[in-house]
């Protein structure tokens, strides 16, 4: 697989679950995954069971419908971006959000490097 095909892997499975299970099967114990400052889930976190409790967990009990919707990718040897939007419903108030978001992943033999997020956090926080 290609740099591409990997990151794609963890964006374009059949079910969210398969995506998790990509992006697992890709993750090292020493994978650095940085969510933007003022985010509500901002720092960085390493390996797989750092990233699902302080991440992936969250947004799966605090959000309904939250996505990732992938407008495109750039790739260029070992870094490859994806960018588009993301959305979703805060559940203790009910509202929704639609915020322009991108993704720098940073690949070597095979496995994530790193992953760092950039997104317009304001209507994020606006929502919850």
């Amino acid at each position: 697989m290609t740099n591409l095909d990997i990151v794609k892997s963890t964006y374009e499975g059949k079910t969210s679950a398969e995506n998790g299970q990509n992006l697992q099967r890709f993750i090292t114990d020493e994978t650095l995954w940085t969510e933007a400052a003022g985010f509500p889930y901002a720092g960085t976190y390493k390996g797989f069971a750092d990233i699902e409790k302080n991440v992936f967990a969250r947004l799966r009990s605090e959000w309904t419908n939250y996505n990732f919707k992938v407008e495109d990718y750039v790739a260029s040897g070992n870094k490859v971006i994806a960018y588009g939007t993301y959305s979703g419903t805060y559940n203790a108030t009910g509202q929704a959000f639609s915020a322009r978001v991108a993704h720098l992943w940073l690949l070597e033999d095979g496995k994530i490097k790193s992953f760092e997020q950039f997104v317009d956090s304001k209507t994020v926080l606006d929502a919850m």
